[in-house]
């Protein structure tokens, strides 16, 4: 069943409105029931969307590790690209294609200088690749080594430089290939590691669910509303790092924004000295970012784009802080 962006709101949100008494009633509200009139929300749970999107925020596949000759660390992963339809609002079925049937494909991790080793084989019905973000020859590039359906492709390639990429599909036409959800989030970690923090994956997303190039749900992991109907618990004073990835098709910005809080941004992770303190974050399609915060007064916290028809279409959440206040 396809919905269009009018239908989508009419059954996703309250409007605006629902936004500012969503702030004013924070404490008050049990935002778990979608009947609460203080916040917008889809009636029904999506359970069949290839991703739990719960478990999806802390899920890394290290792949299969083994030493080299050379001493090098390798790692192995398998992916395969096959067609799937995935639930995406409550009895709305999207016809994806997929990495491992699901949307956003397993975030793959590895640390810099690994040799990284991708088998890849193609079940679709359609021609396509894997473009990886970062450092690499040109033969591993995904773009001119087109995999046909029922062929297969290994790529090999040193993990370089450290950071959060994302990688996907570069058969042409480009846009259907990313819309239709091949693409998964990179994260190479630098040798020396990061400070100790809860970490996360987010990929924001959408989908255009009657296929006239303008997208009707949106939302961070495939999911719209997922992070409303089940917050995030976050404990207070601990650091929280969050691998921030936008793959949205059809809009050319999108963003995050915070509440009760700011954050520290590392663009496309690849320092370890952040470059900004902000509370809202704007990103072009495939421009990911390593955000940190630490909440230090309990309570629930909203998170969103601030492109308020994405919040009302699925794009936003709850951080659920817990724990004592500080004196």
């Amino acid at each position: 069943m396809a919905i269009d962006r009018r239908e989508a709101i009419k059954r996703g949100a309250l409007g605006v409105a629902g936004l500012a008494a969503a702030a004013r009633s924070l404490e008050a509200s049990r935002f778990h029931q979608p009947h609460d009139p203080a916040l917008m929300g889809i009636v029904g749970e999506v359970t069949r969307a290839g991703i739990d999107p719960v478990r999806f925020l802390e899920e890394f596949d290290y792949g299969r590790v083994s030493r080299l000759p050379s001493g090098k660390t390798l790692r192995e992963y398998e992916i395969t690209a096959m067609d799937r339809e995935i639930e995406v609002a409550p009895g709305v079925w999207f016809p994806a294609w997929t990495y491992n049937g699901q949307v956003p494909g397993p975030t793959l991790r590895a640390t810099e200088g690994d040799i990284v080793r991708v088998y890849f084989r193609n079940a679709g019905t359609h021609p396509h690749t894997i473009h990886f973000h970062g450092i690499h020859p040109a033969r591993m590039d995904g773009v001119f080594e087109v995999v046909v359906p029922g062929d297969s492709f290994v790529y090999e390639f040193e993990a370089k430089p450290f950071g959060v990429h994302l990688y996907h599909c570069h058969s042409v036409p480009l846009k259907k290939h990313i819309a239709k959800g091949l693409y998964g989030t990179f994260i190479i970690d630098p040798r020396s590691g990061r400070p100790p923090a809860r970490e996360m994956v987010m990929v924001l997303n959408g989908f255009d669910t009657n296929f006239d190039s303008e997208n009707e749900i949106y939302a961070a992991n495939t999911v719209p509303f997922a992070y409303q109907k089940h917050p995030i618990p976050v404990k207070l004073g601990e650091l929280q790092r969050i691998y921030l990835v936008n793959v949205l098709e059809f809009d050319l910005i999108n963003s995050m924004h915070l509440h009760g809080n700011f954050f520290y941004v590392y663009r496309t992770g690849s320092s370890l000295t952040p470059h900004e303190y902000t509370d809202t974050l704007m990103m072009c399609q495939g421009e990911r970012h390593i955000i940190e915060f630490t909440y230090d007064e309990p309570g629930r916290y909203m998170f969103h784009a601030h492109q308020s028809e994405f919040t009302e279409l699925g794009w936003m959440g709850i951080f659920d802080v817990q724990g004592e206040a500080v004196a």
